[in-house]
């Protein structure tokens, strides 16, 4: 954790769980004053709110045997405008959104670090496993020590600033070894099972909450081979991604996959396997973390998904933030939409949005 020395008040955001609990903790081993920050980010009718009322007692269950201030902060509107109408947007156009990367980029790295400015606090720290340091003036993201547990892939976006305002005090920890510290000073999170859903969903299908709010992106539509020829009838391209085989409810003499959106005519692309693959795409709204673009090719390491391996590229920079990715070997599941993120080794480079796949690999 960087040296904290001048920071005199840090606010932590508070989820509830065992990893923010720890962070708060550690602040406070270093003499630092710390304030807990829960945001308030969604409350629908007949569904429950995000976070749950049980989560956030846990918070503020935390903060009070730690002794430190607690706030539950209204971050509705933004999360709605921000996290919730992109992530239906995405999925109207054809594209298989990841709305943690833009919650972080816009809402708790954004709003939250705005919102604990007015509290007096000079800095934001989270849980997350992921580190910080400083070089030559300039701020680099890099991977946690935990690469099980390793949360950069969803940090990739955060500018300079944001990075300066930013602790992130378990990067230099494994799961194990934040559980132990949190049972031997008996936070009552200790043992708090991890959520890996999307949180508005509640640990339901992302379908059914597009059927719910937003009906029109599910509109059925021709299911089609690579000849063009219609086999069946898709449910609503929001309900398919690239390299999907079940739910198609088609066959073939082989197994049939996701190949494409084409959303102008609405229809479902399926192929087999040996259709599926790409060693190519563009990158669009890329960011690099550093202070320029560069401007030749260069090589780094590419992850597709947060839990891909990450895999030898060379990255060939466009104007307008652009960027023609070529990976060494051929890729099975590139998705438009999903984050293609820039590694060297444990050193983020950046990352940008997948717009599509170049060639297929035959």
């Amino acid at each position: 954790m960087r040296a904290l020395s001048g920071h005199r008040r840090v606010a932590v955001a508070m989820s509830g769980g065992v990893d923010s609990a720890v962070a708060a903790l550690r602040l406070l081993a270093h003499h630092v004053e710390v304030v807990g920050l829960t945001l308030q980010l969604r409350t629908e009718p007949d569904h429950p709110p995000v976070p749950s009322p049980e989560a956030i007692e846990r918070a503020r269950a935390v903060a009070r045997r730690l002794g430190i201030p607690f706030h539950l902060l209204d971050a509705r509107d933004a999360f709605q405008r921000e996290v919730v109408d992109y992530f239906v947007a995405e999925y109207a156009a054809g594209r298989t959104p990841n709305p943690c990367v833009v919650c972080n980029r816009f809402v708790r790295f954004d709003l939250l670090v705005e919102r604990a400015h007015e509290l007096g606090a000079e800095r934001l720290a989270t849980g997350h496993y992921a580190r910080i340091r400083s070089t030559d003036g300039e701020y680099e993201l890099l991977r946690g020590v935990d690469l099980m547990k390793d949360q950069s892939y969803f940090l990739h976006a955060l500018t300079q600033d944001q990075l300066s305002r930013t602790y992130f005090p378990l990067g230099g920890l494994k799961k194990e070894d934040v559980r132990r510290i949190a049972a031997r000073h008996d936070l009552p999170v200790a043992e708090q099972e991890e959520s890996q859903d999307v949180c508005f969903l509640a640990g339901g299908d992302y379908r059914e909450f597009l059927e719910r709010v937003a009906p029109e992106s599910l509109e059925p539509g021709p299911i089609r081979d690579v000849h063009g020829t219609r086999i069946g009838e898709h449910r609503g391209l929001a309900a398919y991604t690239v390299g999907q085989r079940k739910g198609l409810d088609v066959s073939g003499a082989e197994p049939l996959y996701v190949l494409a959106l084409e959303t102008s005519e609405n229809a479902l692309i399926v192929g087999p396997a040996d259709q599926l693959g790409s060693d190519r795409c563009w990158v669009t709204s890329l960011h690099v973390i550093g202070s320029s673009m560069p401007k030749e090719p260069f090589r780094a390491e590419a992850q597709i998904r947060y839990r891909a391996q990450p895999t030898e590229v060379t990255v060939h920079p466009l104007p307008g933030n652009r960027a023609d990715v070529r990976f060494d070997r051929t890729q099975r599941d590139i998705t438009p939409g999903q984050f293609l993120v820039l590694y060297r080794g444990d050193l983020v480079l950046g990352g940008g949005v997948i717009a599509s796949s170049l060639s297929r690999a035959r």
